[in-house]
């Protein structure tokens, strides 16, 4: 068991009795010592004021009790700095190599210069609400959102390290910034096929895949002439193009799983066709890391004259959106590539394919992600309710 010990006084024996006075430390820096075992058998301890035994005595009473929850958090952990941790986080969290580069720069713009110098136990929920709020008018609200759960989920790393008890973010006084929800509205087949004859010839399977099968830009750069299954009729979708630290490299699809989805033969046609111009080439890139010594080499179905792997930014400046505006679309967040994904689930909503299915083609982790974000393209099911109890009354009503 702990003890307060009393620096400011000693026990002597005067006359065989033990007799308490003054120490060499009287009236001078902290008076009370807590002096605990913690649950490694390591002591510890932490000092108080004078005018704070109680607290002192409280201390220690909820370090014993937490002891023997096994709730017990070293006081002292809490004192690392949240910028220290931060880096610290950003060294050993599982995050994708193209990722790791975005939330890196939003943790150092975002959240260091304003957390960093603190402590980790001193960051409390009232912090977090004066971060928030110092953050309006300077991020767009999408963005607070995203860095909001960089630094939930950095502060959630440091209750399982046992750095601090609770996550300040959880508190029910904190709310996540929150952009409201705006509806998708897909893109008719006549601005689709807008869009893809302003394209360079080149390009146009961008429109097909996207369209016709649901792929990322980066999938659609990174399919290979062996990803097709033309006689079984599907497309396996393997890997994709992406840019870290400004250079190309191979990875996995996002969420990292490889998927396959129908190819429909309308799809495979145009591809045959456009086989016949384009051969596939071989393109050699890192895989994940760009400064890996493992190299892979795919023959691509979509590269640039030259022979190399598309680059996103390039083909969007100088191909996508002077097609999007020679097309006549407003030229707006929602008209990237991503447009050509919303067209292809409201094609498969609107023919009855099931949620499930749809989430499974376009590779979302998460069933319910899909649901949240087209729900509103479903076929409205009123009729369908009004027909099929019309159709049991009016059998009743003919059979009386």
């Amino acid at each position: 068991m702990g003890h307060v010990e009393d620096r400011w006084y000693r026990t002597v024996r005067q006359d065989g009795k033990p007799v308490r006075v003054k120490s060499d430390r009287y009236g001078t820096g902290m008076r009370y010592r807590v002096r605990y075992l913690g649950p490694d058998g390591r002591e510890r301890n932490e000092s108080f004021p004078d005018r704070q035994k109680r607290a002192a005595e409280a201390f220690l009473a909820t370090v014993e009790a937490d002891k023997v929850r096994g709730n017990f958090i070293d006081p002292n952990a809490g004192r690392m700095l949240f910028g220290t941790y931060a880096e610290q986080w950003l060294r050993t969290a599982r995050l994708d190599e193209s990722t790791r580069e975005t939330v890196e720069y939003r943790v150092r713009k975002h959240l260091l210069p304003f957390f960093g110098a603190r402590q980790l136990g001193a960051i409390k929920p009232g912090t977090i609400r004066e971060w928030d709020r110092s953050m309006e008018g300077k991020l767009a609200l999408s963005t607070r959102s995203v860095v909001f759960a960089h630094l939930r989920t950095i502060l959630n790393a440091a209750v399982d390290d046992q750095k601090i008890a609770k996550n300040p973010c959880a508190a029910r006084s904190v709310v996540q910034p929150e952009p409201a929800q705006k509806k998708i509205v897909p893109w008719t087949q006549q601005q689709v096929q807008a869009v893809r004859s302003k394209l360079p010839a080149r390009y146009r399977l961008v429109v097909d895949l996207g369209a016709g099968c649901g792929l990322r830009q980066g999938e659609i750069f990174g399919l290979s002439d062996a990803d097709l299954d033309v006689a079984g009729g599907w497309l396996h979708v393997r890997r994709q193009v992406k840019v870290v630290r400004s250079r190309l490299v191979f990875g996995l699809p996002k969420s990292n799983r490889e998927r396959k989805v129908p190819l429909p033969a309308s799809v495979a046609r145009r591809l045959e066709v456009r086989g016949e111009t384009y051969k596939p080439v071989a393109v050699t890139l890192p895989w994940e890391d760009p400064f890996s010594a493992e190299l892979v080499t795919v023959t691509l179905l979509l590269t640039t004259p030259r022979g190399n792997a598309v680059r996103r930014n390039t083909f969007d400046e100088f191909a996508w959106n002077p097609a999007v505006k020679d097309a006549g679309i407003e030229r707006t967040r929602a008209t990237g590539t991503h447009a050509l994904r919303h067209h292809y689930a409201s094609v498969l909503l609107d023919a009855g394919e099931s949620i499930k299915a749809l989430s499974e083609y376009l590779g979302h982790w998460d069933a319910g992600f899909t649901l949240r974000q087209y729900t509103h393209l479903m076929p409205a099911s009123q009729g369908r309710t009004r027909d099929a109890i019309d159709a049991i009354l009016d059998r009743q009503d003919t059979a009386q």
